[in-house]
């Protein structure tokens, strides 16, 4: 009898140690770890090439720390150039509410969360610097990498001293620096995912609003509207429901007809449009063009252009028959992929899509003169301060200047030691910002779903990449 009732009570302590340690382990709870060294500097500009080869998708904030996302936690580690992910310098954890998305607005930090928080951290020293409550938010989808909900992060937006958050029909503003919710509005259904620009507005599928006050702009174009050249905030044109190019760098929109071209994008001002066969703009009869050696470029007159075109070397032979492009959906802040013109690519190799790399690239005025052109085949990743950057099918990157179309720099996207075949492997999500690439590689035959395990080339699927000034 009393071996029974000891059995029992044995039992009984047992189910309840279980108990506290279920309790323990999942009741809701945060836990937040500050940074205790200083702040890396910052990185040398005469950096060149890939520094890092990573496992998750970084942000780079304040052009010294990197920021990562997972499902329940949102952390940071630095050198921005550390060849690999670094134990953390500081770590925000909220169980079992998921982490949606995570945008950044000079050294501040902004994240969202499930349960509808939003939460700013000082990127510095990874701690809170104001928490707000906001409306439900969808749960994690960053998949291995966390690229979309740092490139791309859903329902929310950054513009000048304002955070916008947006969920049905809902678009709220908060500030940046205080965390005070400072107007709301209500909107139409389809508002959910747009895109702020850098003259202070909000546009979504159903409407204009302006960001400092919710309100409603008007005498805008037709919408639906896609942006250009950019991801997600701060862009600098979109085109219309109509497929019409504007440039939206002020209060008010400013056409701009080269933006027409879906293929289009911008940098530095300049509009970048691609070419397929047969639109490579001519020489003059009476001015033959010279066929640029390796490295350098010539000026190739043009009797339809009001402007010198400079073509510049000649690129790399393709890749062997097989390779693929990536059918991905371009990140945040990078130059969506465009529909692919009518007709092949006979200069692109086999199995390469058309919707990716194209015949050409040509830089041309907002009002469509054609300035330079360089050709492919190419993919236009998007632009870092003046420069426009450029990928061939073998996975080198190329850098041009947007204004001369002069090449400035041209190197593989290859992390040493890594081997010569690790070349092989289609771009994935991918994002620019602050003087970095940071690109997912994917395999060549991937298919289309991120959870696969074989969608990604490698366990250290991202490449940061170093962009002189």
């Amino acid at each position: 009898m009393n071996r029974v009732l000891l059995r029992i009570m044995a039992a009984a302590l047992l189910l309840v140690v279980s108990g506290l340690i279920g309790w323990r382990v999942l009741a809701p709870a945060e836990l937040s770890a500050s940074a205790r060294t200083p702040n890396p500097p910052t990185p040398s500009t005469e950096l060149l090439g890939v520094t890092s080869r990573l496992n998750v998708a970084p942000l780079i904030v304040d052009g010294t720390v990197r920021v990562y996302a997972a499902k329940h936690q949102v952390r940071a580690d630095g050198p921005v150039t550390a060849r690999a992910v670094y134990t953390a310098r500081w770590s925000f954890r909220r169980w079992p509410e998921q982490l949606s998305a995570v945008v950044a607005s000079g050294t501040t930090v902004v994240t969202r969360w499930s349960d509808g928080k939003l939460v700013a951290i000082d990127a510095r020293t990874g701690k809170e610097i104001w928490r707000a409550d906001g409306p439900d938010a969808p749960g994690y989808a960053g998949h291995r990498t966390g690229a979309a909900a740092v490139w791309n992060p859903p329902g929310l937006r950054t513009a000048t001293g304002t955070v916008l958050v947006t969920e049905g029909q809902t678009l709220s503003g908060y500030a940046v620096s205080t965390g005070q919710s400072v107007w709301t509005a209500t909107v139409p259904a389809g508002c959910v995912e747009g895109f702020t620009t850098s003259g202070n507005a909000y546009l979504c599928a159903t409407g204009v609003y302006d960001t400092t006050s919710g309100a409603a702009l008007t005498g805008w174009p037709a919408g639906p509207y896609s942006p250009v050249g950019c991801g997600t905030s701060g862009c600098e044109a979109f085109r219309d429901g109509a497929g019409q190019g504007w440039l939206v760098t002020t209060a008010e929109p400013r056409r701009a007809p080269a933006l027409d071209d879906p293929l289009a994008t911008i940098v530095a001002g300049v509009v970048i449009t691609a070419t397929h066969a047969g639109a490579l703009l001519p020489s003059s009869p009476a001015s033959p063009a010279v066929t640029p050696g390796p490295g350098s470029s010539t000026v190739v007159p043009s009797p339809s252009a009001s402007a010198p075109v400079s073509a510049s070397a000649p690129v790399e032979p393709p890749p062997s028959a097989g390779a693929s492009s990536s059918s991905s959906t371009p990140a945040a802040g990078t130059a969506p992929s465009s529909p692919a013109p009518a007709g092949p690519l006979p200069s692109a190799p086999a199995g390469t899509s058309p919707s990716s790399y194209f015949e050409a690239v040509v830089g041309r005025s907002v009002d469509g003169a054609a300035l330079w052109t360089t050709p492919g085949p190419l993919r236009v990743l998007g632009g870092d301060s003046e420069t426009v950057l450029l990928l061939t099918p073998g996975n080198r990157l190329k850098g041009v200047d947007a204004r001369t179309g002069r090449e400035k720099y041209s190197y593989r996207l290859l992390f040493v030691p890594d081997k010569e075949d690790t070349l092989k492997w289609k771009p994935g999500l991918f994002h620019v910002t602050d003087g970095f690439l940071a690109i997912e590689r994917l395999n060549r035959d991937a298919p289309d779903d991120p959870e696969s395990p074989i969608y990604y080339l490698t366990l250290d699927t991202v490449l940061l990449v170093a962009l002189p000034d």
